[in-house]
């Protein structure tokens, strides 16, 4: 597949400078790229391989200098948001099955249980695991009847468990767990730990994403839920009767313990770890590795361990950095302060 420069440029509402009839077939980085690709520079960091770079057409703004004299450029004010455009129309693989009398293509190699209810284009793919057998916990018979609405797709080896809900729209990527037990156990008289049954669900809304190889707990009683438009990245872990809130981003490697509430349109970054029986309000974002151990109540940036407003834990750290200084400074004052009380002594 051949694409004009100016075919991507009308796309995005950008402006051509050079050849609008050279093409791209692929899009790559721009340290890597060839003469078939097109690349974007969206990084000061990046500005040093824009003059070597030997793509064929470039994605920068417009106050960029254009040091590469063989490139043509699509000027734009957002090239982040433009490749995102050009990636959705010519490059996202299709996978509806509307050819199919909008049914689910169900792998030969994945096991669905007779219960559950599978919506139109769906595809199930080798592998997986829909619904589990039949349990019973203290004589309670826990049907399987898994809900699967339309337009999902599920990757291989995905295992959903017994009477999990999904809606419409939703992506989940290879070996992910969907209602696996959550983490309960109570100590017996003799400090013995004991399992207790996790009888409740996994509810998962409408245009969710999530990752390979993470895990989300079933409740208790009653639901783990992950609302509308959350995006949940790889090796994230979601324990029992959470809540994620709408829009909201997980990075990977986070962990969110039990009955935790997370807001809507929050960012959890890369290995962020949230204590049980806490809430985090709408519209916090917390940084990588930070640790929060109390509830969130007011929007904005959060980093560190425990978990601090930003502009605080970044002071905090600029100190923890000096320590080395402020203790030779310590010392040296405390050298002068001897020798003054020294000199003191002699005068009397």
């Amino acid at each position: 597949m051949k694409i004009k420069a100016k075919e991507a440029a009308d796309l995005v509402g950008g402006t051509i400078i050079g050849n609008q009839d050279v093409s791209f077939s692929q899009i790559a980085k721009i340290e890597t790229a060839g003469r078939d690709d097109l690349t974007l520079l969206y990084l000061p960091a990046y500005i040093k391989y824009l003059e070597t770079t030997k793509a064929s057409i470039v994605i920068i703004k417009p106050d960029i200098e254009r040091t590469n004299k063989n490139a043509t450029y699509i000027i734009c004010d957002n090239p982040g948001k433009a490749i995102q455009t050009i990636i959705s129309k010519y490059f996202n693989p299709e996978f509806k099955l509307s050819g199919i009398d909008n049914s689910a293509f169900i792998h030969p190699e994945a096991e669905v249980d007779s219960s559950a209810a599978i919506g139109k284009n769906v595809i199930i793919s080798a592998g997986c695991k829909i619904g589990a057998r039949t349990k019973i916990f203290h004589n309670t018979v826990i049907m399987d009847n898994c809900k699967i609405g339309n337009d999902c797709l599920i990757h291989s080896n995905v295992s959903i468990r017994e009477n999990c809900k999904m809606g419409n729209n939703v992506i989940i990527h290879c070996n992910t767990v969907i209602g696996s037990d959550g983490f309960g156990y109570k100590t017996d008289e003799k400090g013995i730990y004991r399992k207790v049954p996790q009888i409740g669900n996994v509810i998962i809304e409408d245009d969710v994403e999530l990752g390979s190889n993470m895990s989300v707990d079933r409740a208790a009683f009653g639901s783990t839920i992950i609302k509308k438009g959350a995006k949940i990245d790889n090796l994230v872990q979601i324990g029992h009767n959470v809540v994620v809130g709408e829009n909201t981003v997980v990075s990977g490697q986070a962990g969110i313990s039990g009955s935790t509430k997370v807001g809507n349109n929050c960012i959890l970054a890369g290995q962020v770890g949230l204590a049980g029986h806490i809430e985090i309000t709408d519209g916090v974002i917390i940084g990588a590795q930070s640790g929060t151990a109390k509830s969130i109540e007011k929007p904005g940036m959060y980093f560190g361990s425990p978990a601090k407003e930003a502009s605080t834990a970044f002071r905090i750290e600029a100190h923890i950095k000096n320590l080395p200084k402020y203790a030779e400074r310590i010392k040296n004052l405390e050298q002068k302060i001897a020798e003054l009380e020294k000199e003191k002594s002699k005068e009397i």
